[in-house]
């Protein structure tokens, strides 16, 4: 079989409450910014919230994009690492029921850990403040990649938050080096401000000289090339991106392509929840890119998918026939105008 994207990226269980600032304070939880924590911690939090009520979603940034991305209708693969315990089965019957093909050795049950947790706390703004424990996901490593399924693929993508784990980050390094090699394409995210300004070094050593799309928000893009001027960041970006997006939340995004940057705008959104809204525009970007949609139509395909995404609870949508709608509103749309897609 082959794919249309070939994913590597960290296995959680998210586990979403509704809470308001005052919570955050009181457990000084840096808001709106992904924390990596103890496991100690997570208990910790999680007896904080024992009087809330969560909904619970497997997800990991790259694991909410490539489901994007086999929803939309495309083929995604997806390679892992959870520990034999109930929330790794959960992961993985999640991932089955979406019909995204996984390595064989996803599941470990010879080495110690619990599979990856986090809680995802979501305040009355639609702001997401995220508290992860990895788990045994900071076990991912080159062993965990299915070199035939990746050279079978069109496009390698993988997470940013694979830099904070010398396992994973060697991982990521092989993976991409092996598409490259195998003339796949290659696409990476930034995924928090955190990653940028601890893991800045790896993140580099993820991107090499550079790869054929970049995925970042405007917030670490700014950050990337310590500035507060757009300009002199995409400047920077450009430079490691040959096809750079950057999303602007209601605003829209940005894509830089070459010598060619269009800003391309937002769609209304009555916002409740904005987790994941990054990872589903990534998802609805590579999805268009496999179907032939030039930058600019890949952007304002997952704006779209964004401002639909952001208008429910959740990091990604529940069933399928939410995506399939989305992607055919915006098909209907997009042919009414006169635009691609």
């Amino acid at each position: 079989m082959n794919f249309d994207v070939y994913g590597l990226g960290n296995a959680l269980v998210d586990m979403e409450y509704r809470v308001d600032d005052g919570f955050l304070r009181s457990q000084g939880i840096d808001k709106g910014h992904m924390t990596l924590v103890t496991e100690e911690r997570l208990d910790a939090l999680t007896a904080a919230l024992r009087e809330y009520t969560p909904e619970r979603m497997s997800g990991g940034s790259a694991a909410n994009t490539i489901i994007a991305v086999q929803c939309f209708g495309g083929r995604a693969f997806y390679s892992c690492r959870l520990a034999d315990d109930e929330t790794g089965d959960y992961f993985l019957r999640d991932l089955g029921t979406a019909g995204v093909a996984t390595n064989r050795n996803a599941r470990v049950q010879s080495l110690p850990g619990k599979s990856g947790r986090c809680l995802v706390l979501v305040t009355p703004d639609a702001e997401r403040s995220m508290n992860t424990y990895l788990g045994i996901s900071t076990a991912l490593n080159t062993a965990d990649i299915d070199e035939a399924a990746l050279a079978r693929a069109r496009c390698f993508y993988a997470e940013g938050y694979l830099s904070s784990s010398d396992d994973a980050l060697a991982a990521a390094i092989a993976a991409r080096e092996l598409a490259e090699s195998a003339g796949v394409a290659t696409a990476i995210s930034l995924s928090d401000p955190s990653m940028v300004t601890y893991f800045r070094e790896n993140l580099v050593r993820i991107l090499g000289n550079g790869v054929d799309q970049l995925f970042c928000n405007e917030e670490e893009a700014l950050s990337w090339a310590g500035t507060d001027r757009m300009d002199v960041a995409i400047a920077q970006l450009r430079d490691i991106g040959r096809t750079v997006y950057i999303t602007l939340g209601k605003a829209g995004s940005l894509v830089v392509a070459g010598t060619q940057r269009s800003q391309v705008s937002g769609f209304e959104a009555r916002a409740v929840d904005t987790n994941g809204a990054g990872d589903i525009f990534a998802g609805a970007c590579l999805y268009g890119w496999c179907r032939g949609f030039d930058p600019a139509a890949c952007a304002a395909f997952g704006n779209f998918a964004a401002a639909r995404l952001v208008e429910t609870y959740g990091a990604r949508f529940r069933r399928l026939e939410q995506y399939r709608a989305v992607l055919g509103r915006f098909t209907a749309d997009a042919q009414a105008a006169g635009r691609p897609g």
